[in-house]
């Protein structure tokens, strides 16, 4: 009777680690990445919808390739995955690779030993053993899982390394090719783990965005929500790091970044940094929303400016909103500065997901931007910026 109660007790535990790793992740996620949209979903009309179909279309930011779901099958949480962001016409998603959240993660003030929570997350997810004591490793995991879906669906998926992929992504999307563009990115510089190196690693694995800091301070310098309280800037390394970013003509993002590490990277000759995914501190008063000034003093640099899609930057929860912050940084930068920056599947609400992006056209046109206008915010600006930028593969 003993041994029977006991082969119980032992099978209800594999079940219940069996039924965690399953569903424990999802729960997680559906959690974390609301889409706040009604049930009905936003009104769109025929002619916001059509020109909607013409533009080429841009993001700077999604941390979709965290939650280790097969992104080529049309997902039921989250943000995004292959198929939604074609429903949704876009051209050109960033995805960029979460490697270190810390515990009680906050606008304000972190602490770069506070515990992780993404090394329990990537062990309920059983990623790769690998990847769960390595920072670095955790990026490289997450650009791999990005390699074997487009290696899997060519005629869908292409990893945008240099400026003539660029080029032959537009070209064939104008001719008619369903096909998407994706650009890896490094949220936060720490997967580097203070040695230049990596950086050629990270390079090698198709990675052209980083940015240099993420909720902490780390070897690079100072987060804006870190414990400098905004004054620590560039270290030694994190100078090194800007220089051979440039070199290779990889994109700096500055969206995490402290104001001394803002004016750090703006003084350094030949940069040229983003804000990958922000609001207007102006339009919406929050900490995560860098300084007008400074947001200005990048635009004037030669960077663009990609606007975020969740509340706490954009200070509301409807395509309007999104809108109106898009007119807020027209005000402050000009048109040809302002892009989009989602934050999708970054632990953020968010009032579409990829496949009902048109909404967001029709707020805009809604807000009496013209259809030049709108084009540049949707997406010319930043494939012009990347034009620029991005290391020529001859």
């Amino acid at each position: 009777m003993l041994k029977r109660i006991l082969l119980g007790i032992v099978a209800l535990a594999i079940l219940a680690t069996v039924a965690f790793f399953i569903f424990a992740p999802g729960y997680v996620e559906r959690s974390m990445n609301p889409v706040t949209m009604p049930e009905e979903g936003w009104p769109v009309s025929e002619e916001a919808e059509a020109l909607h179909r013409e533009l080429a279309i841009g993001d700077w930011h999604a941390d979709s390739l965290l939650w280790d779901r097969d992104l080529l099958k049309r997902g039921t949480r989250g943000h995004t995955d292959i198929p939604r962001l074609l429903e949704g016409n876009v051209a050109l998603q960033v995805y960029t690779t979460v490697t270190k959240s810390p515990r009680g993660q906050n606008y304000d003030q972190n602490s770069a030993g506070a515990p992780d929570n993404i090394t329990p997350l990537f062990m309920g997810q059983l990623r790769p053993i690998r990847s769960w004591f390595s920072l670095r490793e955790r990026a490289l995991v997450q650009a791999e899982d990005l390699q074997r879906m487009a290696e899997e669906t060519p005629d869908r998926l292409r990893i945008i390394r240099t400026r003539e992929d660029l080029a032959d992504l537009l070209k064939d999307r104008a001719g008619g090719e369903q096909v998407l563009g994706v650009m890896l990115g490094s949220e936060g510089g720490h997967p580097l783990e203070g040695e230049l190196a990596n950086l050629d690693a990270l390079y090698d694995a198709g990675f052209r965005l980083m940015g240099l800091t993420h909720f902490f301070d780390n070897e690079l310098g100072g987060s804006l929500h870190g414990e400098g309280g905004g004054g620590a800037g560039l270290t030694e390394f994190g100078y090194q790091v800007v220089e051979a970013m440039i070199a290779k003509g990889m994109v700096i993002d500055l969206a995490h970044a402290s104001p001394q590490m803002v004016e750090d990277v703006l003084a350094i000759e030949g940069a040229r940094p983003i804000l990958s995914h922000t609001g207007i501190q102006g339009h919406c008063d929050s900490h995560r929303n860098l300084d007008d000034a400074l947001v200005r003093r990048i635009a004037d640099k030669g960077g663009v400016i990609g606007i975020g899609y969740w509340a706490d930057v954009v200070c509301g929860r409807t395509p309007d909103d999104i809108a109106s912050a898009i007119e807020a940084a027209i005000a402050l930068v000009g048109e040809d500065h302002v892009s989009l920056g989602s934050d999708y599947d970054g632990s953020v609400d968010a009032p579409f997901d990829a496949a009902h992006l048109s909404a967001l056209t029709q707020a805009l046109m809604d807000a009496g931007l013209s259809e030049a206008r709108i084009a540049k915010v949707m997406g010319g600006n930043m494939m012009r910026y990347l034009a620029d930028v991005l290391p020529s593969g001859t």
